[in-house]
C-alpha cells in the first residue's frame, strides 16, 4: 500500500494516515485467509473433539491423523546460499522437481509422538496400510480415538470394513473445512517451516529420508500441543467473528449468508446450552 495514494485520496497528509493506521492496528499490506464451515453438525463435532482435547478418555489412546499429500522432491536450480551477518539464507527461485510423496501421520495428543510413514499415492488402500501400521503401534489394551476429517479416503467400504472389525476403534470427525481442529496439522506446519521448505532434493527418496529422520528426532523429546480453549470458549469466538462481519443491517451477499447461517446456528447451541446449565 502507498500512503502518498491514500493521503491524496482522503485529503489527509502521509503523516496523518500513518497515525490512523497505526491507532487502530491497521495492516493494509497484510491478507489471511479464511474458510467457514458449512457442516450442519458443526457444533456437535467441535464439542466431540475438543472434549477429547480437554478431557481425554480412561485407557485409551487419543490419536489426529491426516496426510500431507503431494509433498514435492524440489532441487533448486543454484546453491543455497547460507546466513551470514545482515543477510538472511537465500535461495532461488526457480526449481526443477523430482516427483512426490504423501505422508500418513498420527499423532498423539498426551504425549506429542508421532506415527509417520510415506506412500507414493494417496489412495483408501495407502491410509488402509497406515491404519495397520497404528494398530502394531498402540498396544492392545487401549481403546484408539481417531480424530480425522471426513474425506473421501477415508470413507470407502475398505476403511469401513477394517474399522467395523476393530470394536475398540472409535472415529471422530472434524467439520467439514475446519482443519484447525485436528492438532496434526501443528505438526504438519512444524514439518513444513524447519525441513521441506529449507531442503534440497534430487530424489524422492532423499525426500522420504528427510521427512522420516524429522520424525524420529521429534519423537526423541516430544511435547505435547496444548489445547487451551474449551468447546464454548471456542464457538463463542466463531460466533463472534460472524456477528461482526455479518451484523444485523449488512446488505445481503453469499458472504453475509454464510455468516449469517453459521453465526444463527452458534446462537442457538449457545442459548440451549445455557438452558441446560440452568438450575
Amino acid at each position: 500500500m502507498e500512503l502518498p495514494r491514500h493521503g491524496k485520496a482522503s485529503g489527509l497528509s502521509v503523516s496523518t494516515v500513518e497515525r490512523i493506521w497505526r491507532a487502530f492496528g491497521l495492516q493494509p499490506h497484510r491478507m489471511e485467509t479464511f474458510k467457514l464451515s458449512t457442516d450442519p453438525n458443526f457444533v456437535a463435532k467441535v464439542r466431540d473433539v475438543v472434549g477429547l482435547y480437554v478431557s481425554p478418555p480412561q485407557h485409551a489412546i487419543v490419536l489426529c491423523v491426516d496426510e500431507k499429500s503431494q509433498i514435492q522432491a524440489l532441487d533448486r536450480s543454484q546453491p543455497m546460499l547460507p546466513m551470514r551477518p545482515g543477510q538472511p539464507a537465500r535461495r532461488s527461485h526457480d526449481y526443477k522437481r523430482h516427483g512426490t510423496t504423501s505422508l500418513f501421520a498420527a499423532l498423539d495428543i498426551a504425549t506429542g509422538r508421532v506415527i509417520g510413514k510415506c506412500y507414493g499415492r494417496h489412495r483408501a488402500a495407502e491410509f488402509r496400510k497406515f491404519l495397520d501400521e497404528i494398530e502394531a503401534a498402540v498396544p492392545h489394551g487401549l481403546d484408539v480415538h481417531l480424530v480425522m476429517d471426513n474425506y473421501a479416503t477415508h470413507k470407502t467400504p475398505l476403511i469401513r470394513r477394517w474399522l467395523a472389525k476393530r470394536p475398540r476403534w472409535h472415529v471422530h470427525l472434524t467439520p467439514t473445512s475446519s482443519s484447525w481442529l485436528n492438532q496434526v496439522e501443528r505438526f504438519f506446519a512444524l514439518l513444513t517451516d524447519k525441513k521441506i521448505r529449507r531442503g534440497v532434493y534430487r530424489s524422492v527418496a532423499a525426500l522420504r529420508a528427510d521427512i522420516a529422520s524429522f520424525i524420529e528426532r521429534h519423537n526423541t523429546n516430544p511435547e505435547p500441543f496444548r489445547w487451551t480453549k474449551s468447546a464454548d470458549d471456542t464457538l463463542a469466538s466463531i460466533e463472534l467473528l460472524c456477528r461482526y462481519n455479518a451484523p444485523e443491517n449488512a446488505n445481503g451477499g453469499v458472504a453475509n449468508f454464510w455468516f449469517r447461517t453459521l453465526g444463527s446456528m452458534l446462537a442457538r447451541s449457545r442459548s440451549n446450552r445455557e438452558a441446560e446449565l440452568t438450575p
